[in-house]
């Protein structure tokens, strides 16, 4: 048995969406304590997660998507480098599986620019940037919330270093070279419309792609923990800049994907990151996609 390989294979899955083929890209996952969820007892947190058969505290999977189409590659955030723990960070090495250099890629469209979602864009030891040929793609408020002086001197010291600074050190060599490109809302790319769901952060963003008559939405951080924000969609996060606002975009997208029945893209859904949700009796719940061997 010692000689059996417990590695496992690529994070990479494959699925066409009309003429996009939308890549599902783990950058691996972080364990996290019971203090990330603000209003939900600890017990009833273990009970649920113990019920779906999950890891205790939770597992929280953290995921990123290429966008393919008509020969330009985009990604839909870029992973957490080294910052977030050894078991995150893989995402160079699931780029490369998916035949995708980072050369190639066009744009990089952030959801918002906490480390597990941006801090994949620079070499920290170097200051070059890791997408060389790609603009940043990013709602204004983002740039507004983590450039401003006032507001990182105000915060405390975690949260300072790990979402103000490092967003900054990312974020700066693409400013330099004029690579960076903010919305409002509304189209973003030829048949990618950006929707502003702030709350998590300020300018937190969710993207619906849309071709030959089919639609999915990237929703970013609308959920941290399926088995938890899913059933119970009032739950908030420690790190949500303005829980109230999160919770009640939460509730927008769950009634836009339930209404529309749409899939569903998940940063921190489990891998690959894509499903649908049904709603019965006034309760939320998500499915997972269906495998497919081929796209």
């Amino acid at each position: 048995m010692s000689n059996l390989s417990a590695t496992q294979v690529p994070g990479v899955y494959h699925r066409r969406l009309g003429d996009v083929l939308v890549t599902g890209l783990s950058d691996g996952y972080v364990d996290m304590g019971y203090t990330i969820f603000r209003n939900i007892p600890e017990d009833e947190t273990k009970a649920i997660l113990a019920r779906d058969h999950r890891t205790s505290p939770p597992r929280i999977s953290v995921n990123a998507f290429a966008l393919r189409v008509g020969g330009r590659t985009y990604l839909v955030d870029c992973g957490s480098a080294d910052l977030m723990g050894p078991t995150c960070g893989r995402l160079p090495a699931n780029l490369a599986s998916a035949g995708i250099d980072p050369d190639s890629v066009d744009g990089v469209l952030l959801t918002h620019v906490h480390p597990d979602h941006s801090n994949g864009l620079t070499d920290v030891a170097t200051g070059q940037r890791l997408f060389r040929n790609a603009e940043v793609i990013v709602h204004e408020n983002e740039i507004n919330h983590w450039f401003n002086d006032e507001s990182m001197a105000k915060a405390a010291e975690r949260p300072r270093r790990r979402y103000f600074e490092a967003g900054r050190t990312q974020i700066k060599p693409y400013m330099a070279a004029d690579r960076v490109r903010t919305f409002k809302k509304g189209e973003v790319l030829p048949g990618v419309t950006a929707i502003p769901i702030p709350g998590h952060t300020p300018g937190h963003t969710a993207y619906v792609v849309s071709s030959g008559g089919s639609s999915m939405v990237i929703w970013g951080d609308t959920v941290h923990v399926p088995e938890i924000q899913v059933a119970r969609p009032e739950v908030t996060m420690e790190f949500d800049t303005d829980p109230e606002a999160a919770a009640v975009a939460r509730q927008m997208i769950f009634d836009m994907v339930v209404t529309d029945d749409m899939l569903v893209g998940g940063m921190h859904l489990h891998f690959p990151g894509l499903g649908y949700m049904r709603r019965e009796g006034g309760k939320y719940s998500l499915v997972a996609e269906q495998w497919a061997f081929e796209v």
